[in-house]
């Protein structure tokens, strides 16, 4: 199966980042630290020569062959510069990187003094070769390749009646097949858009300049968006009719053979199959808006109320505004060329003015008044030790001062202003004397309790083990120790004391969490004045 981003990716950018913490994002950007070194048109080179080494299924590459690839490539691109010197420190540094793996291969060395060296190999990481992979991309992009493929549409529907024929005849193979052309085919539409309306934009802005060029291109692009939307409007219901096709022929049973004929061995089904449940979501989103069969996607708990806006659609519709957007810049450069003033004609006017200036102080004025400009307005303040610059010192030489933003606007020192209103905090301070006094009622209450029953005997509540554990802590701090033995210790609150008296047999608590034992120690509880003894 191929290892193609799934559409739903492809639709939304990519999400650049989304699915990886900020540490993990940092580690893989320093796979494109060479492109930042000085001779970065050298680790270019050598990475050029690890692909061919690749290519020729040599997976690790010692030093030597790399030299002799580089030598290759210099005979045959004259443009190549010559890497002669420090090509295992470039590679150590790939290697630090991560673009490459370092390795250690002792069988190289046939003698012991061989042996003692470095008998480094070096091969491509995955992450490393997709970012070389990445760089050569960009430095083989054309401009002129940008289009907007009215051909895909007809394979799509294609690859949708051969998915719904394999379904019905049972083929899981042939599922995985479709499923991942149409990934592909919805990919590249959706890619060749973006970089399409891109360029497009590009030329938009660079009209001003050379208007010949986007006069030269005008029809071309006109006829190019115009066949485009033609087909796509053309394909559109069938596409959608394609679509219901396929999940009529059963769209849970497609996915489970979709995930049962994967050939990725490191997931498991059930992750396997939501993927493949997710891919086929994205997918139907591009040619229909209707919600998804339930089921269709597992895991999905909280399906969407609001039917989504289809993709195809969305297309169809930016190139319409992209032909309307043209139609317009055509009519705006035609009337220019007719009136003879544009922005080029309006600067040759200007410049020919200021050239015409009786002096170059008129020539300046003619300039602040064209472009706005205005004389620097210098102001200072006092630093905060005035003592430790010299007053002889220039405004070049002076260190800076912070200067608040009213000064630098307005010219105006800054003030204190109104004082701000007081802010009244009765009503808090109010719910917090509510919920203390109410805490407070509910530690007494749960006192009573624990006096009125006792500890033994009985499984206390959470109210009254916290109370316990109160008083024990406080009676724990108060022991004192006398000729060598522990004496009784107290603690008490507002309800009841308790004593902790020794005792050879010691004494045991049973609270809603488990036992609480005091070896050595007797617990009785005591009431103080009010409250009735507890019999503990």
């Amino acid at each position: 199966m191929d290892d193609g981003v799934d559409t739903e990716r492809a639709e939304s950018g990519g999400n650049i980042g989304s699915d990886v913490d900020g540490l993990e994002a940092a580690t893989r950007l320093r796979l494109f630290g060479f492109i930042r070194r000085d001779d970065q048109l050298v680790y270019l080179w050598i990475l050029r020569a690890m692909d061919r080494l690749r290519a020729a299924h040599v997976a690790q590459a010692h030093t030597n062959d790399v030299a002799g690839v580089l030598a290759e490539l210099s005979r045959e691109n004259p443009d190549a510069p010559a890497v002669e010197e420090n090509l295992r420190q470039r590679l150590d540094n790939l290697a630090d990187d991560g673009v490459l793996h370092r390795l250690e291969d002792p069988a190289r060395a046939g003698k012991l003094a061989k042996y003692r060296n470095r008998q480094s190999v070096y091969q491509f990481s995955e992450l490393g070769y997709l970012a070389y992979q990445a760089v050569g991309s960009v430095l083989a992009a054309r401009v002129e390749d940008a289009n907007l493929s009215r051909l895909a549409f007809s394979d799509i529907l294609r690859d949708f009646e051969n998915l719904a024929a394999a379904n019905r005849g049972a083929d899981g193979d042939e599922i995985v097949r479709r499923l991942n052309s149409l990934d592909r085919a919805v990919q590249d539409m959706a890619q060749r858009s973006a970089r399409f309306h891109l360029t497009l934009g590009d030329i938009t802005r660079g009209t001003d300049i050379s208007p010949e060029t986007f006069l030269r291109y005008k029809d071309a692009l006109l006829s190019h968006l115009n066949n485009f939307v033609v087909e796509l409007d053309r394909y559109l219901p069938r596409l959608a009719q394609a679509v219901a096709a396929v999940e009529a022929t059963g769209l849970a049973t497609l996915l489970d053979r979709a995930a049962l004929a994967d050939e990725r061995p490191l997931l498991g089904y059930d992750r396997i199959r939501e993927d493949w449940g997710r891919r086929w979501a994205a997918l139907r989103a591009w040619f229909t808006a209707s919600p998804s069969p339930t089921g269709a996607v597992p895991g999905d708990e909280h399906p969407a109320t609001t039917l989504a806006p289809v993709r195809a659609v969305e297309v169809r519709d930016t190139a319409r505004a992209a032909v309307s957007a043209v139609i317009a810049l055509l009519r705006q450069i035609t009337e220019a060329q007719r009136s003879g003033v544009n922005r080029s004609s309006q600067l040759k006017h200007l410049a020919a003015w200021i050239v015409d200036t009786p002096d170059e102080q008129a020539a300046h004025a003619l300039m602040s008044a064209a472009f706005n400009l205005r004389s620097a307005r210098h102001f200072g303040t006092v630093h905060e030790d005035a003592e430790l610059i010299s007053s002889r010192s220039t405004w070049w030489d002076a260190p800076g001062v912070e200067v608040s933003m009213t000064l630098f606007q307005k010219g105006r020192a800054p003030t204190p202003g109104v004082p701000k209103q007081t802010a009244d905090k009765k009503a808090a301070v109010r719910r917090l004397r509510e919920q203390q006094s109410a805490a407070r009622a509910a530690e007494r209450e749960a006192a009573v309790q624990l006096l009125e029953a006792g500890a033994h005997g009985r499984v206390l509540e959470p109210s009254e083990l916290r109370e316990l554990l109160k008083l024990l802590t406080r009676a724990l701090e108060s022991r004192t120790v006398v000729a060598g033995r522990v004496t009784a210790a107290n603690g008490a609150n507002e309800v009841l004391t308790m004593r902790l008296v020794p005792s050879p047999l010691g004494s045991t608590v049973r609270t809603v969490d488990g036992v609480l034992h005091l070896p050595g120690f007797a617990l009785e509880l005591v009431p103080l004045a009010g409250h009735a003894k507890a019999g503990g």
